[in-house]
């Protein structure tokens, strides 16, 4: 009897061990986290520069906080794309989004219009005015083109790719399609509206679409960043920092 007792023992130990570092290497397994493939620069790849302009920077009529701040990292990675491509709101005076085309409306404030609900901005990025001009620091010589967007009078433009009413193209997907391009990685201002909207229609585009979060700054109002990014996460658009790119 105290033979068979001892034999149960060593049985029940070994048996414990052995549950022991299943669990332990399942733990493991679930604090892996999925390795992703650095991210491709080459021909058939486009730096989308959103937006920055004088009056969404520190100083402008619809200044996103430290807005600014994108330049420096924008103008370092941009140098290591062939392809560069920036988006420019371009609103002509009394665009319906402007909250004084309303009169008794404020700024911020949102509304319906025959597309849809319409956030109220102050009067902002008027064709042929400073704040429209691109801050003076960005330094691209490379970029081949320029999409404005926003310069028709009654329907606001986020998007480099469609504009607000869903149904309006800008033409940037035709342009990168008949230029082979196959990725879009996306920067500027503000995250939550006009990089969220155009690297979202990146992807429903069918490019491979990624955005640099550092080379972003966003307004975030009411809740609207934390939507962003998860809308972005539906459409698998990949969330990387500068230091993610190849040099």
């Amino acid at each position: 009897m105290a033979e068979r007792l001892r034999i149960d023992r060593r049985e029940l130990i070994a048996g414990a061990t052995a549950l022991t570092a299943v669990a332990a290497a399942g733990a493991g397994k679930a604090q892996e986290k999925p390795v992703q493939d650095k991210p491709v620069i080459d021909e058939r790849t486009v730096l989308i520069v959103v937006d920055v302009q004088n009056d969404f920077c520190p100083g402008g009529s619809l200044a996103v906080a430290k807005g600014d701040e994108v330049v420096p990292v924008i103008n370092a990675i941009a140098k290591r794309f062939a392809n560069v491509v920036l988006t420019q709101d371009w609103h002509p005076p009394g665009h319906a989004s402007f909250a004084s085309s309303h009169p008794g409306r404020k700024p911020f404030e949102t509304i319906e219009m025959p597309y849809g609900p319409q956030v109220l901005w102050p009067d902002h990025c008027v064709q042929g005015t400073k704040g429209a001009e691109f801050h003076a620091d960005l330094d691209l010589p490379q970029a081949q083109t320029i999409i404005r967007k926003g310069y028709r009078r009654d329907i606001d433009s986020y998007s480099g790719f469609v504009e607000a009413d869903r149904r309006t193209p800008t033409g940037l997907t035709g342009y990168l399609r008949e230029r082979g391009i196959l990725r879009a990685v996306v920067v500027g201002l503000a995250t939550d509206f006009c990089v969220n909207w155009t690297a979202q229609d990146a992807a429903k585009a069918g490019f491979e679409t990624l955005v640099v979060e550092d080379a972003c700054r966003a307004i975030d109002l009411d809740g609207s960043l934390a939507k962003a990014w998860a809308g972005m996460a539906e459409l698998d658009i990949r969330r990387i920092s500068a230091r993610d790119l190849p040099g």
